[in-house]
């Protein structure tokens, strides 16, 4: 089993906000794709660093699970490729972690 969270930033690079519909889309996406998705809509922070410079970014995170790990990275890389495009970002944020359902 694996779990896959991907984290949305909730503002464009011109620092004006992603309209809530787009961050719709994405979970109906998720939800299409896998079956079930976990939504958290609470803001996070995230901040990294290139060079000496630090970004900071306000993000909020979907969570799904699936036993079907090719077909997952298969459908990330192109949603990944998506929103990079659609949220005009330099970077979209995808981990994969082994999970175990108990």
């Amino acid at each position: 089993m694996k779990e896959y969270e991907l984290f949305v930033p909730l503002r464009y690079n011109d620092g004006s906000t992603v309209e809530s519909r787009k961050i719709e889309r994405i979970g109906e996406r998720l939800l299409d794709q896998f079956g079930g998705v976990t939504f958290f809509p609470q803001p996070n922070e995230g901040s990294w660093k290139m060079g000496h410079v630090t970004f900071h970014d306000e993000i909020v995170i979907f969570r799904v699970l699936t036993s079907n790990a090719r077909v997952a990275r298969r459908f990330f890389r192109q949603l990944k490729a998506d929103l990079k495009e659609d949220l005009r970002q330099e970077e979209i944020l995808i981990v994969e972690k082994d999970a175990e359902v108990l």
